[in-house]
Parts: structure tokens; C-alpha cells; sequence
């Protein structure tokens, strides 16, 4: 794994709220531009359980890529989040970015949100400084308790996060609702860690009533992301283009 050569860049503090999830980051063009050699590196945000980043073999400066924001599951780390997508990675031309929680799972399962949602917005500044990023085809994704910190993070930072895919999520919980971003959930039909039933199938509904676009995509298995599905997530993702609107709500 290479280390961090980039300039650290802290992350604003206009329009940013951790307590109540709102990231400030936006993506511009790039201030400090990377000298990128592709492969997975660590970011230098954080000494402890710091966050890690993949850069496609296809990733040029000149031209703006998608970046995935990838959350793991709970006692997970960077590693298991950057691998959700990391195979694809490459054929796809995805921009990876996978932080580690500061604690077994993320912070709004442990009262509320803050020092995750910090890390975070901190993590997208120095990426945004570095990279060219494409503003819509913004990404956040994740696994179990991580899709559901996806969907929560995902709704209350709508206009940032065009895309939302969530593998297997429990709940979701966000502190309001912005923007009109786009909904991938998978679940297995035989989940024991969380059953479908009391997750997806009650979620989803929810989700569709509030308005928003949702592609849901249920698999007989357990509490796993088969490889077809990740398949189908990333092609789902990429396929949409500039097409979503960045502002308004379909929340009720």
C-alpha cells in the first residue's frame, strides 16, 4: 500500500454541520493536483484506522471521474469498505474512497452524528483539492451497518450524493432530507444478521413514497453483496449520467 504524497486539506466549515450529518466538501477544480499512480494509498487524514483511497489504472487529471464514498459494515474497516467496489474499479474508471469509523460502527448507531461525519467531510475536501471529480456521478455506498450510514448521510446530503447504493441496510436515519439522489438497495431474502423483512422491505416502501428513484433488487442468500450484484450496482450507478437534478427535494 502506498503512502499519502498529497497536501492535507482541512475540510470547510461553511454549510458544514457533523452533528447533524451535513457535509461542506463540494468538488472543484483541483487546487493541489495529485501526481497519481494508480493502486490503493492512504489518505494521512487520521494516524488510527485511517482512510484509504483507489486510483483507477484509467484515471487522468484532464478528465473528471466518478468517486465512490464506500462505508463498511460494523467492526469492518477501509479495507472491507474500498472492497465492496474495488474489483470493478478499474474497467469502470471509479475513483474509490473508503474511511474507516472511529469506533466498531459508525456514529449515528452510537448516539449521534459527529466525529465520523467530520472525518469524512475532511477526507472529501483533500480528494476534491487533488482530484477532478465528477459532480454527478457522486457516489455513497456501503454494507449492513455501513449502507445504512449510506442512506442516512445519502438523504440528509442529497445535492453532494447524486447516487445511493446500499447492500443490506438495517434502517436509516437522517436528520432531514436534501436534493433528489438516486437509490440502489439489494437485501437477501434469507439476511439472519438483518432480516429483510424488518430492513429492506419496510425501507424501500418508505423511500418510494417520499418520491425518490429506487432500484431495489432482492437475492436468495444471507448477509453477504454477490458478485452479480455489485455487477449490477456499478452499472446502475454509471448509467444514469448527468441526468439527475442537483437541487429540490421529492421528501414530503
Amino acid at each position: 500500500m502506498k503512502p499519502n504524497n498529497r497536501p492535507k486539506a482541512e475540510a470547510p466549515t461553511i454549510g458544514a454541520d457533523p452533528a447533524n450529518g451535513q457535509l461542506g466538501a463540494r468538488p472543484a477544480k483541483p487546487t493541489t493536483p495529485a501526481q497519481a499512480s494508480p493502486g490503493v494509498s492512504t489518505l494521512g487524514v487520521i494516524k488510527k484506522r485511517d482512510t484509504l483511497l483507489y486510483v483507477p489504472t484509467s484515471y487522468r487529471p484532464d478528465q473528471k471521474s466518478p468517486l465512490a464514498l464506500l462505508l463498511h459494515g460494523a467492526g469492518g474497516n477501509a479495507e472491507s469498505g474500498i472492497g465492496l467496489l474495488q474489483p470493478l474499479a478499474d474497467q469502470a474508471g471509479l475513483l474509490l474512497l473508503a474511511p474507516a469509523s472511529r469506533y466498531q460502527t459508525w456514529d449515528v448507531l452510537r448516539g449521534g452524528y459527529g466525529p465520523d461525519v467530520k472525518l469524512i467531510d475532511q477526507a472529501l475536501a483533500q480528494i476534491f483539492a487533488s482530484y477532478a471529480v465528477d459532480p454527478s456521478r457522486l457516489a455513497v455506498g456501503g454494507f449492513s451497518d455501513g449502507a445504512s450510514y449510506a442512506l442516512s448521510l445519502g438523504l440528509i446530503n442529497g445535492v453532494l450524493f447524486r447516487h445511493i447504493i446500499a447492500f443490506s441496510p438495517g434502517f436509516m436515519a437522517p436528520s432531514e432530507q436534501s436534493g433528489a439522489p438516486r437509490i440502489f438497495i439489494s437485501h437477501g431474502t434469507r439476511d439472519t444478521v438483518l432480516p429483510i423483512e424488518k430492513c429492506s422491505r419496510r425501507l424501500v416502501p418508505r423511500l418510494e413514497h417520499s418520491g425518490y428513484d429506487v432500484t431495489y433488487r432482492e437475492f436468495d442468500g444471507l448477509h453477504t453483496v454477490p458478485a452479480e450484484i455489485v455487477r449490477e450496482a456499478v452499472n446502475w450507478y454509471l448509467s444514469a449520467g448527468d441526468s439527475r437534478p442537483a437541487t429540490g427535494s421529492p421528501a414530503t
